[in-house]
């Protein structure tokens, strides 16, 4: 017997592949985009086009960018003394919505893809405080202290956010307030 629904079937498994996008959600969010709203499934299905096919890594700091080089790194009146290092792009769009941080960043990504070539290049142009915010973790402290310990050449000051932030969460989880508290209250490492 063929199934006459393969389409919709196919549309709820790429939905289900989103993080936090279980079967059933994915199947009411399928179900309202092609029987009740298909204008909106028509225009997230054009912007999430849009946005692979134009969105690329900065070739500086790694964040999300339409451009080689993003807004922030372009932006000359950042404070480019004061390095912000974060695990992936989505952390800056954080740090940037909320307005708590005015200065440059650096993406971690994952250890095997990390260049310190390019981090010692971006620190050698003024850098001088090097911020951890980082989820609290031993094995981003190993993170920080290998990348302490790579730019020890430097006469820079190292902090991280503070243990505010419970271990083991990730940035996009933790309330403005706690962020807040964590960036202002950071400790030298």
């Amino acid at each position: 017997m063929n199934n006459s629904l393969e389409k919709f079937n196919r549309l709820v498994d790429a939905l289900g592949e989103l993080p936090t996008i279980g079967k059933k959600s994915a199947t009411r969010l399928a179900y309202y985009m092609i029987m009740n709203d298909t204008y909106t499934g028509m225009k997230i299905s054009h912007a999430i086009e849009d946005a692979i096919g134009n969105l690329k890594k900065c070739r500086e700091c790694g964040g999300m960018s339409e451009d080689e080089i993003c807004y922030i790194c372009s932006n000359e009146s950042r404070d480019s003394s004061f390095l912000c290092i974060v695990e992936n792009a989505k952390d800056i769009l954080l740090l940037e919505e909320n307005g708590l941080f005015d200065g440059k960043y650096f993406v971690l990504d994952s250890l095997e893809e990390l260049s310190i070539s390019h981090l010692e290049d971006i620190v050698s142009n003024g850098v001088n405080e090097v911020l951890f915010a980082l989820t609290p973790s031993i094995s981003n402290d190993a993170v920080i202290l290998y990348i302490e310990d790579k730019l020890s050449a430097y006469n820079l000051n190292f902090s991280k956010i503070a243990q505010g932030v419970p271990t083991g969460v990730s940035l996009e989880n933790i309330d403005l307030l706690s962020l807040t508290r964590a960036l202002e209250d950071r400790v030298r490492v």
